[in-house]
């Protein structure tokens, strides 16, 4: 397995990688710098068309632009690199933090606990309205689907856990939580994931400097060295999904955490990766 550096950023929070068929390009954000990221693996391009205050993770939507989730319960949508038309969709004095978009265009989404309250689970569905789905979590982390779509993934990393969910894709419910993954013992704390075409989860490890590979059971099959130790997310890219790009964070003006912390690296895993859901939400 080769690790390369593929974008030589230094994000303080590099989070959310998600892969645009249409554009064949990857987009990530820096959560603290307000920054969306993007860059063509064909070219070696890369920019930041968004520059705001906070900006936490992007869906893809079905007509190709971005869903943005920023702080304070707001949303915004991304057309042609411009931020535009953002709601708030919750009252919330936190950010949102990870995100995805759901088999029917609805969307998963977490804010950020308070010194008084826990983090929450929304979701946003294609309509405009919002239901909770969790509340005193952690933090609320890394999500995703199951092959047949009647299983939902949910991570809360302060208690270093991946839960599993009974998942209904006409309604959007989720039922019957159990524990997937506990990793007390391992080092670092569950983050970001995604799942192959196999039914596989790739955990990103935050502090942890690796990624792990889960089996459909829960076991353990490998991990992934990445060379920088808070590790945040996870996504398959390219134009046959099979390379595992690679979001961290800890990057510095000094370089006290090193030069590689906060790029995104590329992983070449003999795996593939499957197609983004779309969100399809409709903003007023």
């Amino acid at each position: 397995m080769t690790v390369t550096r593929a974008v030589d950023t230094s994000c303080r929070l590099g989070e959310g990688p998600v892969w645009h068929p249409d554009e064949k390009r990857l987009y990530w954000v820096d959560i603290e710098a307000g920054r969306l990221h993007r860059y063509d693996p064909e070219t070696g391009a890369h920019d930041c068309p968004v520059e705001t205050s906070v900006l936490a993770g992007v869906t893809m939507q079905r007509d190709g632009s971005l869903l943005a989730f920023m702080d304070r319960g707001r949303v915004g949508r991304v057309v042609d690199g411009e931020l535009e038309a953002v709601t708030r969709i919750v009252d919330s004095p936190t950010r949102f933090n990870d995100v995805i978009a759901d088999p029917a265009g609805r969307v998963f989404c977490g804010t950020m606990p308070t010194e008084s309250a826990g983090g929450r689970l929304f979701r946003l569905d294609t309509d405009g309205t919002v239901t909770t789905v969790e509340t005193g979590v952690g933090i609320p982390n890394g999500m995703g689907f199951t092959r047949d779509r009647e299983r939902f993934y949910f991570t809360e990393t302060e208690v270093h856990t991946i839960y599993r969910y009974g998942y209904d894709e006409e309604t959007g419910a989720v039922s019957d939580r159990e524990r997937f993954v506990e990793s007390p013992d391992t080092p670092g704390l569950p983050d970001g994931m995604t799942v192959d075409s196999a039914g596989n989860i790739w955990s990103a490890r935050w502090e942890g400097g690796c990624v792990v590979k889960y089996d459909g059971d829960g076991t353990e099959l490998e991990r992934f060295d990445v060379p920088t130790e808070k590790v945040t997310s996870v996504a398959f890219g390219g134009s046959d999904l099979d390379t595992l790009y690679v979001t961290t964070a800890g990057g510095d003006p000094d370089g006290r955490a090193g030069d590689a912390a906060g790029a995104l690296f590329r992983l070449d895993v003999e795996a593939t990766g499957r197609p983004e859901f779309r969100s399809d939400v409709r903003l007023d």
